[in-house]
């Protein structure tokens, strides 16, 4: 009988230590929410000004591209002729619009006097307006060729990365044809989705955590980002489908979207994250603090 009773107290001793460690070191999330999302980035369609047949492509999918780069070139041949030309035509009307003013300098006083006709000194003020609009003229071409020649060839508005490489070397492309998609570097964002009921935790620059699925190597743990939350929808919606929550999905929601800074090439688009945001920061005591003023 003593046996038993020192089993059962030493059950009951060992299950309390349980309990005691277990609450210990359980973490209390009831001051950190949760959110589930998917990595957003920018991508754009790069394409030239001009149509031509491409030269050369500089870069294949899944290259880095920095802002300014040299990534593509069209033939140039026929840009470069037709502005040789208009310097040409430039120089041309510059020396007739040269003769026609001197003409007009040189005999204009003498239409004082009649020495020379009224009518003559007229057609020679008329003749030395045209060659001055035509001078002009010939400038705002050149100007203008000048452009086409420089948009034969293309470079990367942003730093970023080849996602797509639509056309090869010897393509014929018109004006704004893609030629690549990139990625662009910043910013890159999570969309995600919250309840009404949390609404009143979150605000605008607040700081978050957001973490992928993979695990780092070097650490062991889920690869970690700060973020910030840049939006918060002021519409409710009905929660998508794609949405992972506990709720019904029948319940409204705002979406968000906090954009990460500190980014690498281990995010992709789609990507899905966990977002951690903590109710008890300094920002968002503050948070609360103004609200209750």
């Amino acid at each position: 009988m003593k046996k038993k009773i020192i089993a059962l107290v030493l059950i009951i001793l060992i299950a309390g230590l349980c309990i005691f460690f277990y609450k210990a070191n359980k973490k209390d999330t009831s001051n950190e929410l949760t959110l589930f999302g998917n990595i957003e980035i920018r991508q754009v369609d790069l394409s030239f000004q001009v149509s031509g047949l491409v030269s050369k492509l500089l870069k294949e999918e899944g290259d880095t591209v920095k802002k300014g780069e040299l990534i593509a070139v069209i033939d140039e041949s026929d840009y470069n002729a037709n502005f040789k030309r208009a310097e040409a035509e430039v120089d041309r009307t510059l020396a007739t619009q040269k003769d026609a003013t001197d003409k007009y300098n040189r005999y204009a006083p003498l239409g004082v006097d009649d020495t020379v006709s009224k009518q003559e000194i007229e057609s020679l003020y008329n003749a030395q307006n045209k060659a001055d609009a035509d001078y002009k003229a010939a400038v705002a071409n050149k100007d203008y060729l000048s452009n086409q020649l420089k948009y034969t060839k293309l470079y990367a508005p942003e730093d970023g990365t080849i996602m797509v490489r639509v056309v090869e070397p010897g393509s014929n492309v018109q004006k704004g044809q893609p030629v690549y998609t990139m990625a662009k570097t910043n910013p890159v964002w999570v969309r995600a989705y919250i309840n009404e009921t949390d609404l009143g935790n979150i605000k605008y620059g607040q700081e978050v955590n957001v973490y992928t699925d993979t695990t780092n190597p070097n650490t062991g743990k889920k690869r970690e980002y700060k973020g910030q939350i840049g939006y918060i929808s002021p519409i409710a919606e009905f929660t998508p489908k794609t949405v992972q929550s506990t709720d019904t999905r029948t319940d409204l929601v705002y979406r968000i979207r906090v954009y990460i800074y500190d980014t690498d090439e281990y995010l992709r688009q789609g990507m899905p994250v966990t977002i951690k945001v903590d109710l008890i920061s300094k920002d968002n005591q503050e948070n609360n603090a103004d609200g209750s003023n």
